[in-house]
């Protein structure tokens, strides 16, 4: 899909790879529809672009999608619909508190879902639902246990919607590795091939013009965690035992 005159909706466009995908789209020439819980960057983003339409939106909230998918839909069908949403919160599993492990899980996966819902009928025949995983989530890595699961949970689910969509609505699965946001901010260890947000971006707009269904990257990185998931647990856990120590 080429992105010059598409109308694509952002939500998580507020900052990090939503923020810079934002702003790499609209220089390939999209219409973009940006949503986050704060109205402020958003409006700073829309002003840098030259323009965008507003629908603030809380990805963990059902009714709060709802309105924003009626509020969209008033000007009409969507080419390609775009989740960035998440929450991280690295440590170890016995110092997670409650309410913060259900946020996370109702962002990362319940929100990616309920986002999923609504793509019908607001995307148009044969538009792009464009679902972010991370390479997280390919295997369980130390001190990330609940982001780890929640974006294995969403691959797994971007794999169903696949299937189930097809051919009315394109998915297609995104998996970054480590990209300079707020939210890799936390970890406490070095990064391999950390990314700025901006070359994330570039390879993900670049990804969503091929037929893959999948966009990974960096490959040096993500081609590695694959194989060890391939792995015999007797050998993948001794290598992660490493990480987490």
């Amino acid at each position: 899909m080429g992105f010059h005159g598409k109308r694509i909706w952002i939500l998580g466009a507020s900052a990090g790879i939503g923020r810079a995908l934002a702003l790499e789209l609209a220089r390939r020439g999209a219409r973009l529809v940006l949503s986050a819980r704060s109205v402020d960057p958003l409006e700073t983003l829309a002003a840098e672009i030259g323009g965008a339409e507003i629908v603030p939106c809380d990805i963990a909230d059902p009714e709060s999608l709802a309105d924003a998918r009626a509020e969209i839909l008033s000007d009409g069908p969507l080419d390609a619909m775009i989740t960035t949403a998440a929450l991280y919160d690295p440590g170890r599993a016995s110092d997670i508190e409650r309410e913060a492990a259900r946020r996370l899980v109702e962002v990362n996966l319940l929100g990616t879902l309920w986002f999923a819902q609504a793509a019908p009928g607001l995307l148009r025949d044969g538009g792009q639902l464009v679902i972010f995983g991370s390479v997280a989530g390919y295997f369980g890595l130390p001190n990330g246990q609940l982001y780890s699961a929640s974006k294995a949970g969403v691959i797994n689910l971007a794999e169903s919607l696949r299937v189930e969509y097809a051919p009315e609505i394109d998915v297609r699965l995104v998996s970054p590795g480590f990209v300079k946001t707020r939210l890799t901010q936390k970890n406490a260890f070095d990064m391999p091939f950390l990314l700025d947000p901006e070359d994330a971006a570039r390879r993900i707009a670049d990804g969503l013009t091929s037929s893959r269904f999948e966009i990974h990257f960096p490959r040096r990185l993500t081609w590695q965690l694959k194989l060890l998931k391939r792995l015999p647990y007797a050998l993948s856990l001794r290598l992660t035992g490493r990480l987490g120590r």
